[in-house]
């Protein structure tokens, strides 16, 4: 007998519902679909003899690029308005990750229910000013400068602060200023940090890069977000649109810019190679046993598997994100805080 499947769409709380409902005939083919993410009303007919035909539409396919965008929006927006809230704020550094989590909200929500914040440094470079002013522009976002400077001044006054805290001072007061800005707007702060960083623990717990109220890009590495960003704008082009998304935040290394000359591949490996790794430890369960079998040198998989181990506070305290992929982090990887174990060489 023919099986209709009939699945809801939308968000609720880190669980995305994508729709797609189907019909199986009784041969097991499937014989009519919906599309996913959007309100549809699916029709067949069903033969009352075995010479009738079958009338049905069939949903054309679409990518995984498209899946996954169209589920962070959907999750994005639907946690945002069921919960009371018409816009968001978050921090715009002229990054990637600022950029493409800007980039969902105002198609989430609109550009006009988009704040972002560029919040300068005296090490922040020109560039990244620019690609944060360019990205406001490009999806219609409030845009805002407030530099940081007089802030951790006032901080480093106090405590006279050195090395590593004073870049987590200049994070977290960027955190600070996106919260104060929620509370005497109403804007509900989102926080930009990926799947790699989350990870590894790459990020300042507190900062505009982990605290809010959610986490679009929570279960997305960071070379995904890479091809999420050229899919977006990809997108925009077929339709005669602007991209929302500055072409320098894409290609250009990625960077804290705590310090003179940082970038990320001074912490972590190269993104390709981490994700690889963080692929097969994380969502795969591959050990370290298994990890140097498969090639991967020993210097590489000993330190990823260590920053893994030991953030795992950090990601206890993360918001809650869309989950896309097969393993998210907090409902589908449970371990504890707390542990003398490490997985070391036999």
């Amino acid at each position: 007998a023919p099986v209709a499947y009939v699945n809801m769409w939308g968000g609720q709380d880190d669980l995305v519902f994508d729709g797609h409902s189907f019909i199986v005939g009784a041969d097991g083919r499937v014989v009519a679909s919906s599309p996913g993410f959007t309100d549809d009303l699916l029709l067949w007919t069903l033969p009352l003899d075995d010479d009738g035909p079958e009338r049905g539409s069939i949903a054309p396919d679409t990518s995984a690029d498209e899946q996954v965008y169209s589920a962070i929006v959907t999750g994005l927006r639907d946690y945002v308005t069921k919960n009371g809230f018409r816009s968001v704020v978050l921090g715009v550094s002229g990054g990637i990750d600022s950029a493409l989590t800007a980039a969902i909200a105002a198609d989430a929500l609109g550009g006009e229910n988009v704040v972002g914040v560029a919040m300068p440094s005296s090490f922040s470079s020109k560039h990244s000013k620019d690609d944060a002013a360019d990205l406001a522009k490009r999806i219609g976002a409030d845009f805002r400068v407030q530099p940081i400077a007089p802030m951790v001044d006032a901080f480093q006054g106090q405590l006279a602060l050195t090395g590593v805290s004073v870049e987590n001072l200049q994070a977290r007061v960027r955190g600070v200023i996106l919260m104060a800005i929620s509370n005497r707007e109403g804007h509900m702060v989102i926080a930009p940090g990926n799947k790699s960083e989350l990870a590894t623990g790459y990020a300042t717990i507190y900062d505009a890069g982990s605290i809010g109220g959610f986490a679009p890009l929570k279960d997305v590495d960071k070379s995904r977000v890479w091809e999420l960003a050229r899919w977006r704008n990809g997108q925009a082009v077929e339709r005669g649109e602007v991209e929302p998304i500055p072409v320098n935040s894409i290609v250009k290394p990625p960077s804290a810019e705590l310090r003179p000359g940082q970038t990320d591949q001074d912490s972590l490996p190269a993104y390709d190679l981490l994700d690889e790794v963080l692929d097969a430890y994380v969502e795969h369960a591959e050990g370290r046993t298994e990890l140097l079998a498969r090639g991967f040198d020993e210097t590489v998989v000993d330190k990823v598997l260590s920053l893994v181990d030991r953030a795992e506070w950090k990601r206890r305290q993360y918001p809650p994100g869309p989950k896309v992929t097969a393993l998210a982090f907090g409902r589908d990887r449970r371990l504890p805080i707390t542990s003398r174990w490490r997985e070391l060489e036999e």
